[in-house]
């Protein structure tokens, strides 16, 4: 697949160098200035492709800064003095049981996973836009009996989108991916750490 995209480059690049040439020819032989012809159709050539680079990079900054981060509602300890010794007979569903939902015509999707009789971990990724490749991706830790979330991570990604994962909007556009917002991967780990505190005894 690599190697595929390479030669598109490659040919696109070629393809973009011939059209630049030529309209760099076009205009001297008419006496009109050569840099801005040669300069506007280079502009042409990158924005066929490229169009979407800057309205995706400053969307999904702007969001990344306003949306995103990890939040702890209630610590383990808290729950644990509020629920004296249930912690202790919680186990672990084995296998990693899950329920999943698709929604919005397929640009999102969410996974419910039973970690055990008391807590279910939720993850939601939908598409913000159907133009610009950006998914907002949300993980909570819920006490299903309380109705209550505990913890709460919420990240951004750019590059590919949740009803076309694998295609233009995806790895063709290799420039456009960014899998997470600043400090995004340390916070994925905090949600990690704090849905495997909760997942109970193994057995």
């Amino acid at each position: 697949m690599g190697l595929v995209v390479l030669m598109i480059i490659g040919a696109y690049l070629l393809i973009s160098i011939g059209v630049v040439a030529g309209a760099v020819t076009y205009a001297q032989k008419r006496g009109k200035r050569a840099i801005r012809w040669g300069l506007s159709a280079a502009l042409v050539m990158f924005l066929i492709p490229g169009w979407d680079w800057i309205p995706t990079v400053a969307v999904h900054q702007y969001y990344c800064a306003k949306d995103s981060g990890f939040w702890v509602y209630k610590t383990l300890d808290q729950w644990k003095a509020e629920n004296p010794g249930v912690m202790e007979k919680l186990v672990t569903n084995k296998g990693a049981p899950s329920q999943g939902e698709i929604f919005d015509d397929g640009h999102g999707k969410t996974a419910t996973y039973l970690l055990n009789d008391r807590f279910n971990w939720i993850v939601t990724q939908q598409d913000i836009s159907g133009v610009l490749p950006i998914i907002h991706s949300e993980q909570q830790v819920k006490d299903v009996q309380k109705n209550e979330v505990l913890a709460r991570y919420v990240d951004f990604g750019a590059g590919n989108s949740v009803k076309n994962y694998e295609g233009p909007q995806g790895p063709m556009k290799f420039w456009l991916r960014n899998t997470n917002c600043s400090g995004g991967e340390r916070n994925q780990g905090l949600m990690y750490s704090f849905e495997h505190s909760v997942r109970g005894t193994e057995k």
